[in-house]
């Protein structure tokens, strides 16, 4: 890690706001050329059944490390400069913000292959629970099928 480089976790109930935290992870690096984020949002639909709300856990803590672990694994396979994942917790509605991850780096490529990197194992690998009122009651979420598929790709080097 150099100057300007920055790698950091944060969990938290409140929301984010996007430019600020993008502006953040650049500031003060010129040798940032490019700037991936994803940003995970609450669907109002899952599985067939309509969803009021969705309450994420964590284990305080392990949560982060086990972010910070992949983060560092997306920084051995390609050269970032900085990454950020912010993911909120507690009860969050239709169309709230659930998730960023965010990557600097010199070029674009780089910077797109580590943010689905960190963001396909933050779906499967991260200690998170999901609870979704449905009209039938609550229900806790499984992982998905399409998540694991989604981490095979990465099995093979870049």
């Amino acid at each position: 890690m150099s100057a300007g480089d920055s790698f950091q976790v944060r969990i938290q109930t409140e929301d984010f706001d996007l430019s600020t935290e993008l502006a953040q992870l650049r500031a003060g690096n010129p040798k940032v050329g490019a700037i991936v984020n994803f940003v995970g949002t609450v669907r109002d639909l899952n599985e067939g059944a309509s969803v009021a709300e969705m309450e994420l856990e964590h284990y305080a803590g392990m949560t982060e490390q086990s972010i910070l672990a992949i983060i560092e694994q997306a920084r051995q396979r390609w050269p970032v400069f900085g990454a950020l994942v912010i993911h909120r917790v507690g009860p969050l509605k239709p169309l709230e913000q659930i998730v960023l991850v965010a990557v600097t780096s010199a070029h674009r490529g780089e910077a797109f292959a580590a943010c689905e990197y960190i963001i396909d194992f933050l779906k499967t690998e991260a200690p998170f629970w999901k609870k979704e009122q449905t009209p039938a009651g609550a229900r806790w979420v499984d992982a998905r099928v399409s998540d694991d598929v989604a981490l095979k790709k990465w099995s093979i080097e870049p």
